[in-house]
């Protein structure tokens, strides 16, 4: 039998991901030239998506009577930081942001198989809704890696 509270713990830690996801967009978002329109909306995008996986997650955790995190992680926070002084050196140019934003997704990518790792701790609810997000999360993570490698020849 699926241990709950492991469940809980394991769907906390992904709202705090897609957390940290949305603040990156966004801060990604903030930092795109005007003529880095069709970036801008792949990142809203990706914000909205990660919104709805923790909306998704939080029913969940409730369903199974816990209580959802509502921040973001530590390295999350250490992320946005790092974009931050990154975008400084830089000068927020498309290649850098496309790199920031790889690093994020390569970020999610590893909790989601981390969480799926865990499928024996999992409810059979809660392992579906990972493995359908985790799927969508690669999709992006693709998306970004091929259009930041497309940059860095055109660079």
């Amino acid at each position: 039998m699926a241990n709950t509270e492991k469940s809980i713990e394991i769907l906390n830690d992904l709202i705090q991901i897609n957390n940290d996801r949305v603040a990156g967009y966004e801060r990604a978002i903030n930092e795109l030239k005007d003529e880095d329109a069709d970036l801008r909306t792949v990142f809203q995008s990706y914000a909205t998506n990660s919104s709805r996986h923790v909306v998704e997650l939080t029913e969940e955790v409730i369903k199974l009577g816990g209580h959802p995190s509502d921040g973001t992680t530590n390295s999350g926070k250490i992320y946005r930081a790092w974009m931050d002084v990154k975008a400084t050196f830089t000068g927020s140019d498309r290649l850098a942001v496309l790199s920031s934003c790889e690093f994020g997704e390569d970020a999610a990518q590893k909790a989601y198989k981390a969480a799926i790792g865990e499928q024996f701790e999992l409810t059979e609810d809660a392992r579906t809704i990972i493995l359908k997000q985790e799927a969508e999360l690669k999709t992006a993570h693709d998306i970004i890696k091929e259009a930041r490698d497309a940059e860095k020849v055109l660079s």
